[in-house]
């Protein structure tokens, strides 16, 4: 049997790795301002998330939803705590895809609904009404193009509006920061307006979280930059350092029903080992003022490069644009430099998404290696 092609990859294969460094079956070390697309929150191989896993996985590593987990309780607690959301309750999952359909979903059975509202170059996932939220029509099949779904842009109240005064919005999704689609992210004033509008118009609110969430933009969650409060919030990539988890934030309004969501390995005793693990070293080191903090060094230092034209995003969610295509640029930056970035929809930008422990030391050194490619 052979692998289904799905993926154009580089000719590396990490076989180990230790916070920032990967190193691969050749002896070679990589600095990676990537983080597997900003999974790796706290570096990889963090001693007392391993401990943590480990710990667990000597006691019960599974066992279903069907029983008490009091592992799930402890993880909402200091979720809750920690990002400042105690008036929401944790349904956990296994991605950010799945985070994103049963916000979805939740929205609809609130609201009795079925449109959604999205937006330009956002992406909320590969499947079903995540996939069909998302602006590519590439990675849209046809059995996703039956979810209605409207995408619009940024910025534009008077669209917005026109939209959501229909009546048949079940949701409004977009993220603080977008990922995938280049880092671009709405202003303050058009946050508040959607809220006020998707609230009067009887719709939900979700905040896609799943990359930007878990202090990466140098707040807990990237909304908070702009003091709105969402009705549900999806997480996953950085909660569980490279353990699959997703979650959804659901606000206390929203009334739960048996049956309405399920999960066959969401919450299981690993990954609330591994979240609580990331939770605590988040706290511990603070790591979300480091991301804000290193962040803005990074900015100053893309300053001095004439070559970008653009800097984008917050905290250590970042991207850098030219005004060519940087796919070259990253190959050279892996074989000659050994450091690794990120792409995305806009061909031109470079996203740069360490692990949130990331130093100013390690910014010198990635920006000393553009120098020598540009």
């Amino acid at each position: 049997m052979k692998l289904f092609d799905v993926y154009p990859l580089y000719n590396v294969t990490p076989v180990s790795a230790k916070g920032m460094v990967v190193i691969d079956d050749k002896g070679q070390e990589y600095l990676d301002f990537y983080g597997g697309h900003a999974v790796i929150s706290i570096g990889h191989g963090h001693p007392h998330y391993a401990e943590k896993l480990k710990n667990q996985l000597d006691k019960i590593g599974f066992y279903s939803n069907a029983v008490q987990n009091p592992l799930q309780v402890e993880l909402a607690t200091k979720l809750g705590k920690l990002s400042n959301c105690e008036d929401y309750n944790l349904f956990l999952c296994n991605s950010g895809a799945e985070a994103n359909e049963n916000a979805l979903k939740l929205a609809s059975f609130k609201t009795g609904k079925s449109r959604v509202i999205a937006f330009k170059n956002g992406f909320h996932g590969r499947t079903s009404a995540a996939v069909a939220a998302t602006d590519n029509e590439k990675i849209n099949a046809p059995i996703n193009k039956q979810q209605k779904v409207t995408i619009l842009p940024f910025n534009d109240i008077a669209a917005f509006t026109a939209e959501i005064s229909k009546g048949d919005v079940c949701a409004v999704i977009l993220e603080a920061i977008q990922g995938v689609g280049g880092l671009d992210e709405p202003n303050a004033e058009f946050f508040q307006a959607i809220t006020k509008l998707t609230k009067e118009n009887g719709a939900l609110l979700i905040a896609d979280e799943v990359q930007c969430g878990f202090g990466r933009s140098g707040k807990f969650f990237g909304f908070q930059h702009h003091d709105i409060k969402p009705d549900i919030i999806s997480i996953a990539k950085g909660m569980g350092n490279g353990f699959p988890v997703g979650g959804v934030l659901i606000h206390e309004s929203i009334e739960a029903s048996y049956g309405m969501l399920g999960t066959t390995f969401g919450g299981n005793h690993l990954a609330c080992a591994a979240t609580t693990a990331v939770l605590e070293v988040l706290e511990n080191e603070n790591l979300i003022e480091n991301a804000d903090e290193v962040g803005n060094y990074f900015k100053e230092k893309a300053k001095e490069i004439p070559q970008i034209k653009d800097i984008k995003g917050k905290g250590l969610m970042l991207g850098i644009e030219f005004d060519f295509e940087v796919g070259d640029l990253r190959k050279k930056m892996i074989y000659n430099q050994h450091i690794f970035t990120g792409g995305a929809m806009n061909k031109k930008l470079l996203r740069f998404l360490p692990a949130l422990n990331c130093t100013k030391e390690q910014i010198d050194i990635f920006f000393n290696a553009l120098k020598e490619e540009l």
